[in-house]
């Protein structure tokens, strides 16, 4: 005899699992307060507790998205994080052990604004530490308090109010995760920032500097003005900026004009060469010779350059350094000099370059020096306009310009000192090591691959990690000052690994003293912090405890599984793909499922800064996490879905129909909550067997989808089957499953197949759901099992087959048809459901008949019909459904009138 209770796939023996009384299926059922209880309970119980004691091979192990600490979750973040949980909860079910974290992401430019806003200061790194400091604000999002108005205190203050803030951040996002029903051992949280993130972000860079992995240079890279830090290729966003040509004359030694078109006028006085390409007959007799720069009176080489574009303005252009990226290209590989004139703070120099030598030049300079790039502008332009070298009024335009994602004006490029870590910009070998690992990763959908593999592609130099703030994972190291006080950076001194994490703009290194910092002779701290990037790639290595806890991190990496946002491949999977394959020679997981983003009602992606998002709790509350969780669980991976409210509404319908079904499920009398209840040997009936092998089939279709990652077919294969079971099966074996009464232990045998098909269907359905609905399917199985629904093994299809025998599940599609068809008299004749058919002639195309015959006593007793019921079978038609004629009905019995 085989068994349907909830065992593991692999014991097949195991004994049932007792079921309760019936007297604990509620009088009404309802979904309120479902949230808050089993959270309550699977916390108690350590329902999703992680048991380390598992060997790797027989763990699955989730790289989770730690979110950023930014004040609050939206939508987005609602509908990726459950397609994780999805996973996660199906993965447990079919036997594994789920290593299952949530981190945060508290480091980095969101945390530093959100302080800012928060509590009313900046950091001012200058500025000594005040251990009695107490914000002059608290409260408040967005800009609350006007950077003008904001306290300077020092980045150690800064820090500390960081720190408490994402605390309370952190302890809501958790609120609202519980809620959601996220199955996460809460007891395996990491921070991003924390003591044991930071000494792993630190070892795996000393590391990879040890290996000439990470190098410092000084060369142009792109710069923020407003944030005053380097910006990465990874963290690019190009945008239409308004701007306009303008047509400016340069002088050859005869006075000749050379007219180029610019865009930026304003870095005139940084030009170092016109450059133009070297098939354009057009300038191929300048190339060699020199011109001079209007207003300033520069000498500059004319020069031959392939990506010099013909036909784009007058097809020769200017070289300044920097205005954008093909500047540095040119720069670089003609070995032009270096001469900027924008400083960090977005403002041209405040004194007048050496380069610079023709009194003219340096008095137009003069009313340059400090202004911004928009002020200097006008000033470059009006001078032009009176020395007749500006040909024509500026055209408008609009022209693309690159922003960091988070900034808001276009950045510049400014030569700094940084770090890098090697990537596969500049070195082709490895370039062909970590596509090879894009091919070697699963991607869901595997379209998303291109999205990798053109990333890395088109990489044009090594990753930037280091950036100019205050609030993140600080670089582990010094270098000493020389005795004439000059900082030497060829000669880093870095920590053993063993005193990881060190700040080193508080600590001090192995053989020096505090009073050395900063004086000749003695060290200075390196002032950067990492890139969050650089600390979030190692996600799996902070996770899994790869330096504290290398047992742990046996057992669960390389991981499983990483899910994430399509619009952070080119970061965060891409740089922990580069960290794992450094430091491991590995993959960090074996997959990756890819999310697409959340559309408003205009069809664009939903996002903080464009300010068309969605707060979740109020959803949660308003529909239910049921209902919320199924609509998000409605979209396939890698898909853009639009937020709909009544998606939702229909997955609060789906979660009240579970519990309303299961309810009538299990109302058929105390012998039907036995164990023999379960016994597949009492399904005997056609009907019963035809439902269960259609439930085989589904439980075998739903199992394949989500070994494939597709989570939305294995729901919509569910779902199809339930409403159908709901709505034709159960009102077909109804009145055989009642039997002689609910208190009448004395059943027949069709009753008993009823009862047990009932029970089994029901067993599997709810262990279907339970990934997508947990809060239903948890309440319905407390009614009747012990344990929790997602502890229980996923369901098989082989015992649905053994009890389903030779059943054809037709059998339930040509019953229900003939059902509808019984129904639709009444309808039509408007009386009640419960009216009496005395006579009636159904006509059953030949596909449906065998099936019609087969369960025709339950067709009869669904319908009502007492009397004579005729089938004729008729040719088989399009949409072979059964139709009913000649219905004779039972007349309703007079209403009597009110005596006196």
């Amino acid at each position: 005899m085989t068994d349907l209770s909830s065992t593991p796939p692999s014991d097949t023996t195991a004994p049932r699992v007792d079921v309760r009384a019936l007297r604990e299926v509620p009088d009404r059922v309802s979904l309120d307060g479902v949230e808050g209880r089993w959270d309550a309970s699977w916390t108690e119980q350590g329902t999703f507790a992680f048991d380390r004691s598992k060997t790797r091979e027989q763990v699955y192990s989730i790289d989770t998205p730690p979110p950023t600490v930014s004040g609050s979750l939206h939508v987005g973040h609602v509908f990726s994080y459950t397609h994780t949980d999805v996973v996660a909860r199906y993965r447990r079910m079919r036997g594994a052990e789920v290593f299952y974290p949530m981190g945060w992401d508290d480091n980095g430019l969101p945390t530093e604004r959100r302080v800012q806003n928060y509590f009313g200061v900046r950091c001012d790194p200058s500025l000594p530490y005040d251990p009695d400091f107490e914000p002059p604000h608290v409260g408040g999002e967005g800009k609350s308090v006007k950077a003008a108005d904001q306290v300077p205190i020092s980045r150690k203050n800064f820090v500390e109010l960081c720190e408490r803030l994402t605390v309370e951040d952190e302890q809501q996002f958790e609120a609202l995760w519980r809620r959601l029903g996220l199955s996460v051992d809460w007891s395996m949280t990491y921070q991003t920032i924390s003591a044991e993130a930071r000494a792993v972000a630190q070892q795996a860079f000393l590391r990879n500097l040890a290996r000439d992995e990470a190098y410092q240079a000084e060369a142009p890279g792109l710069w923020d003005v407003t944030f005053q830090t380097a910006v990465a290729q990874a963290e690019l966003e190009a945008r239409d900026y308004p701007g306009a040509f303008h047509k400016v004359a340069f002088h050859r030694p005869d006075t000749e004009p050379v007219y180029i078109e610019t865009t930026r006028p304003e870095l005139l006085p940084a030009c170092v060469a016109l450059i133009a390409h070297p098939d354009d007959e057009r300038y191929q007799h300048l190339f060699g010779t020199t011109v001079t720069s209007p207003l300033f009176g520069v000498e500059v080489p004319v020069l031959a350059h392939p990506a010099a574009e013909p036909d784009k303005g007058a097809g020769i252009a200017m070289c300044c350094t920097f205005g954008d990226l093909t500047d540095v290209q040119w720069w670089r590989e003609l070995q032009l000099p270096t001469r900027s004139v924008i400083g960090r703070d977005g403002r041209l120099l405040r004194e007048v370059p050496e380069w610079i030598t023709a009194p003219e030049g340096r008095a137009t300079y003069e009313q340059l020096a400090g202004k911004t790039t928009f002020s200097a502008r006008e000033v470059v332009v009006d001078g032009l306009r009176e020395s007749g070298d500006l040909d024509g009024e500026p055209q408008a335009t609009q022209r693309k310009a690159n922003f960091f994602e988070k900034g808001d004006k276009p950045l510049e490029i400014v030569t700094s000192r940084q770090w890098y870590i090697r990537n596969g910009g500049r070195d082709e070998a490895l370039r062909e090591q970590l596509l090879a690992r894009g091919r070697e990763l699963g991607f869901h959908p595997d379209f998303m691959r291109v999205r990798y593999e053109n990333w890395v592609g088109g990489l044009n130099g090594d990753w930037l990690v280091s950036r100019q703030r205050f609030f993140g994972v600080p670089f582990p190291v010094w270098y000493p000052v020389t005795e004439a006080g000059e900082v030497d950076h060829t000669r880093p001194i870095v920590p053993t690994e063993d005193q990881l994490p060190v700040d080193p703009s508080s600590d001090v290194p192995a053989g020096y003293t505090a009073e050395q910092r900063g004086v000749a002779g003695g060290f200075v701290g390196d002032p950067d912090i990492m890139d969050t990037w650089a600390t979030s790639s190692l996600s799996p290595q902070i996770a899994g405890g790869w330096r504290s806890d290398p047992d742990l991190f046996e057992r669960v990496f390389p991981m499983d599984l990483r899910p994430q946002g399509q619009d952070i491949i080119r970061t965060w999977l891409f740089s922990t793909v580069v960290r794992s394959h450094l430091e491991h020679g590995s993959l960090p997981w074996k997959d990756s499922a890819i999310s697409g983003w959340i559309l408003d009602p205009d069809r664009k992606k939903m996002s903080k800064s464009k300010g068309n998002v969605v707060t979740p709790m109020g959803l949660l509350e308003e529909h239910g996490s049921d209902a919320v969780r199924y609509w998000a669980a409605s979209a396939r991976l890698g898909t853009d879905a639009a937020f709909e409210v009544g998606q939702m509404k229909i997955g609060r319908r789906l979660a009240i129909k579970v519990l309303n079904a299961s309810k009538f499920a299990l109302s058929f009398g105390s012998a039907s909550q036995g164990a023999e209840a379960m016994d597949p040997a009492l399904v005997t009936v056609p009907l019963d067997r035809a439902m269960l092998a259609g439930l085989a089939d589904v439980v075998e279709k739903a199992t394949a989808a989500l070994e494939s990652y597709d989570h939305t077919r294995a729901l919509e294969l569910t779902e199809t089957f339930f409403w159908t079971f709901c709505d034709d099966y159960l009102e077909l074996v109804k009145d055989r499953a009642y039997g002689a009464g609910a208190a009448d232990a004395d059943v027949t045998a069709e009753t008993a197949s009823a009862r047990a098909a009932l029970n089994i269907a029901l067993d599997v359905l709810l262990r279907l759901f339970a990934p997508v609905l947990p809060f239903a399917t948890e309440e319905v199985w407390s009614w009747w099992r012990e344990g929790s629904v997602h502890r229980a093994a996923w369901p098989t299809a082989e015992p649905l087959r053994a009890a389903a025998g030779d059943g054809d599940y037709a059998v339930v599609a040509a019953a229900g048809s003939a059902l509808a068809a019984l129904r639709k008299l009444k309808s039509e004749a408007k009386v009640s459901m419960r009216t009496e058919i005395l006579r009636a002639r159904l006509d059953v195309p030949a596909s449906l008949l065998p099936g019609v015959t087969v369960a025709l006593g339950d067709v009869r007793a669904a319908g009502r019909a007492t009397g004579d019921l005729d089938v004729v079978e008729v040719p088989d038609a399009a949409d072979a459904t059964v139709t009913a004629h000649d219905a004779e009905l039972l007349p309703p019995e007079p209403k009597q009138k009110p005596t006196a």
